[in-house]
């Protein structure tokens, strides 16, 4: 059971988390009517805004856009299972998100089954082309390069994962016909859909970078001006690939005419051409993969492994906080967010150095949320201040330690779906091309991945290997962190979040906000947001997280206030479902 909420100590926070949605009303959802959404979805973008969670009793989707929410909404409405909703949600986002994720990128995708009780989770992640060598990202000097110029062009895309893993997954879990999940984004794209305010704000604030490409420059700044809020925007050359996708599978993506305008674009890219090539789209394959689980209080936090760090870094966090009080402090405590501040920076160090992709390099990930291992590491935040030095920690594996520390760069893009259908399925599911805009190169509609700087630039660190560094054929570590959480057989919550590095924080926040704090899904995600990764406590400018910098200074931290967009999407399982959706951003929960 969720431990009792403390009223006194809570009182400041859900008003908070209306602060903070008030602080984002240029880039989330407007007030008012929002044109072309039913009258539920209406309702749902009302619910927000005023703080309260959506409640349904059969099913329920939540996803970054109110227009993806709805088409996702209407295939669990005729029937359709949990993965036939996310393949209709995902070809949305990627019209009217563009800059977060599509069929450009890549996905992680953690799924319970109602019907086996099994937890599985497939890995739709990118991977480094053939070609690709350990020094990609280096210059001709052996220096690493700065970040956009590595990232703006060619040189960054990986191979995409996220439309073989549509087909994988209704494949493995649909029941909808493949063809007729696509039917909302063609009509989208081919009708135009209204610019969103976030999409235009995002557009406005990386112009120099978007108009570097004709193509890119042609979609977003039609007649040479950046895209209105507002506007009506079509794109027919997506429509075209849906269908494409919607006749002959992912494969008419992989291989064939759009196989080789993207390769065509990417080793074109003026400046900086990449080494992709239609080889590596055709030798493309999702990978299922076991679940990773942490226990936190009476419950088990499972998630997506290697190469993703989200549920190796979460559960870290949660195992060495699992034996303090956090409930009894309250989320206004200076000392609860000491401990959770310096958990995150020991998971963080373990993540820099052990964290990778494991079909390529050895990884101790059993070790690693192993609870004498998580035990050992939380007794060093026995003290009363900030710990002054972070340092890797020593898990039991079966390979010798000699890997160097990573210190890749992780920029916050991405979008986060989370389903639950009418048989009991959950779907939770985070999807990315990183960086905003990602290579800022546009082919067919669609935006191309910069996946690979989420490897290390560097090869070695004082002579050791980096375990994430670029190998041909690899998969980069990400932060993603889709999650559903359990309680003994029974899924509870399914949660995720957009955010690079800082995914982390948000998802592990959330489950403390619901589990220790006795919010509901709203409140948990709308409260306002503290992170540490590194060693510097990030504080959620414009929210009564903001009184908590002084405390957290005299106790040793340095700290930062600044803006942290998350984009957070959850739903509790109990009696009914209840949905929670992120007022940072534009999307909603809705259900039935």
């Amino acid at each position: 059971m969720r431990h009792a909420v403390i009223p006194l100590l809570l009182a400041a926070w859900p008003a908070a988390a209306q602060q903070a949605a008030d602080a984002v009303t240029t880039e989330g959802t407007s007030s008012g009517e929002i044109a072309g959404l039913s009258q539920a979805a209406q309702a749902a973008v009302e619910a927000k805004q005023a703080g309260r969670p959506v409640e349904a009793q059969e099913w329920m989707v939540a996803a970054a856009n109110p227009l993806a929410v709805e088409a996702g909404a209407e295939v669990l409405r005729e029937g359709g299972s949990a993965a036939d909703a996310m393949v209709a949600v995902q070809a949305v986002l990627g019209l009217v998100e563009p800059q977060s994720s599509g069929l450009g990128g890549g996905a992680f995708l953690v799924w319970y089954d109602a019907e086996s009780g099994e937890l599985t989770t497939l890995d739709g992640r990118e991977t480094a082309p053939l070609a690709a060598t350990p020094t990609l990202f280096q210059d001709e000097s052996g220096q690493p390069l700065e970040f956009f110029d590595a990232v703006v062009g060619g040189l960054s895309v990986g191979t995409p994962g996220t439309p073989r893993l549509l087909e994988t997954a209704h494949e493995k879990w649909g029941k909808s016909d493949w063809a007729g999940l696509f039917d909302a984004a063609i009509a989208h794209a081919e009708e135009g859909f209204a610019v969103s305010p976030r999409l235009a704000t995002l557009v406005a604030e990386d112009a120099e970078r978007l108009q570097r490409f004709p193509a890119t420059a042609a979609y977003f700044f039609p007649d040479g001006s950046a895209l209105a809020e507002g506007a009506t925007l079509k794109n027919p050359d997506y429509a075209e690939v849906l269908r494409a996708m919607a006749e002959g599978g992912a494969d008419a993506f992989y291989e064939g005419g759009i196989a080789a305008d993207i390769v065509a674009t990417v080793q074109g890219a003026e400046g900086n051409p990449g080494v992709l090539s239609e080889t590596d789209l055709a030798l493309y394959e999702v990978v299922e993969r076991d679940a990773v689980c942490a226990a936190y209080r009476d419950y088990d936090v499972c998630g997506m492994g290697p190469p993703s760090s989200g549920a190796l870094t979460v559960g870290q966090i949660l195992g060495m906080l699992g034996t303090y009080d956090l409930g009894a402090m309250g989320p206004d405590s200076a000392e609860a967010w000491r401990l959770i501040g310096d958990a995150s920076r020991l998971a963080f160090a373990d993540r820099g150095r052990y964290m990778a992709d494991s079909d390529y390099v050895p990884m101790p990930t059993e070790g690693l949320v192993d609870p004498a291992y998580l035990s050992s590491r939380a007794a060093l935040l026995a003290g009363d201040d900030a710990l002054p030095e972070v340092v890797p920690g020593e898990p039991e594996w079966q390979h010798a330690m000699l890997w160097g520390d990573d210190m890749s760069i992780e920029l916050p893009s991405t979008s986060h779906i989370s389903i639950v259908d009418a048989d009991g399925n959950a779907l939770s599911m985070t999807t990315t091309i990183e960086n905003g805009f990602g290579s800022r190169l546009f082919v067919r509609g669609f935006l191309l991945n910069n996946e690979l700087t989420d490897f290390s630039f560097a090869t070695h660190e004082e002579g050791r290997p980096i375990a994430n560094r670029v190998e041909p054929g690899k998969r980069p570590r990400s932060s993603m962190a889709p999650t559903i959480v359990m309680q003994g057989e029974t899924p509870v919550l399914v949660v995720g979040s957009p955010g690079g590095s800082r995914i982390i924080g948000y998802v592990a926040q959330t489950i403390i906000n619901w589990a220790d704090w006795g919010m509901d899904v709203q409140q948990a995600v709308a409260a306002p947001h503290l992170v540490n990764r590194f060693g510097t406590f990030d504080i959620e400018a414009g929210t009564e997280a903001e009184a908590l910098q002084t405390p957290l200074q005299e106790i040793g931290f340095e700290t930062e206030i600044r803006d942290l967009t998350s984009g957070l999407h959850a739903i509790e399982i109990g009696e009914v479902l209840t949905g929670g959706a992120d007022p940072r951003r534009e999307g909603i929960a809705l259900g039935q």
